[in-house]
């Protein structure tokens, strides 16, 4: 409680931070909402689909805000070579890994209510009419969110800062393969291979199933959660062996040269 508290006044009294946190989602939404503005006036098919494509703006960015929440939170004490003071305490590295889940949550909340307001006024769609559904699509993409952060920030406390750009770069490489705007049939074969291992995939797919045929595929939720599990169990260990290591090697208290 007492990092997510650290963390909050940070953000709470720098309104560039905030700025940060809104920007991205807001510029992603403008600028898919108005060319869906465009293709709703084209065929009954296209309008369809333009609710569709801001639905899947606004869920990639839950996935993209988690991580960068968590990685930005991570770096904020390296930065300010704050990682040798936290663990002098009696904080342990489990409570340091939820505090920083906690964060990214929070961060979530903030940078996706302006978009998700301007998508109600501007475009007229709102992602609740995803209906129940949306909270387990919610959760899974927030839970990939925290496996890859959770691996970069490994990363970089193994190769140190020199892996920082990590943190900027790792969850766009699995934009490509999500199937965030388009569907998984439309993929070429072998890709489809590895799209159907990632729990976004299903996420996105299950989206899109509740847009166009109004009902939800448990199956595809069941793999993503089952998927999103495995993953995460992974990056846990990998993260706390790479902390470990990290602090037998002393790089703890060097990790913000």
């Amino acid at each position: 409680m007492a990092m997510v508290m650290r963390h909050w006044f940070l953000i709470r009294q720098s309104w560039p931070r905030i700025l940060e946190l809104c920007y991205w989602p807001t510029v992603q939404l403008m600028i898919w909402g108005f060319m869906s503005q465009f293709l709703r006036g084209q065929t009954s098919l296209l309008a369809g689909a333009a609710g569709v494509l801001i639905s899947a703006v606004l869920l990639w960015e839950v996935l993209v805000r988690t991580q960068i929440g968590m990685s930005i939170t991570f770096l904020e004490e390296l930065w300010s070579r704050n990682l040798g003071n936290l663990f002098v305490s009696p904080l342990r590295p489990w409570e340091w890994v939820l505090s920083l889940v906690v964060m990214g949550f929070i961060r979530v909340l903030l940078g996706l209510v302006p978009p998700v307001l301007l998508s109600m006024v501007f475009f007229d769609v709102s992602i609740f009419e995803l209906g129940l559904p949306l909270a387990g699509f919610f959760a899974n993409l927030m839970m990939l969110g925290v496996t890859v952060g959770l691996l970069t920030s490994g990363m970089i406390l193994r190769h140190g800062l020199g892996a920082e750009s990590l943190c900027w770069m790792a969850v766009f490489v699995l934009a490509p393969f999500s199937a965030v705007y388009y569907p998984l049939s439309s993929l070429p074969p072998f890709v489809q291979y590895i799209s159907v291992a990632l729990p976004s995939t299903h996420v996105f797919e299950g989206m899109r199933d509740v847009l166009f045929h109004g009902q939800l595929v448990w199956s595809r939720l069941g793999w993503a959660v089952a998927l999103n599990l495995f993953y995460l169990t992974l990056a846990s260990l990998y993260f706390l062996g790479a902390f470990r290591g990290a602090r037998q090697r002393g790089a703890l208290l060097q990790a913000g040269e």
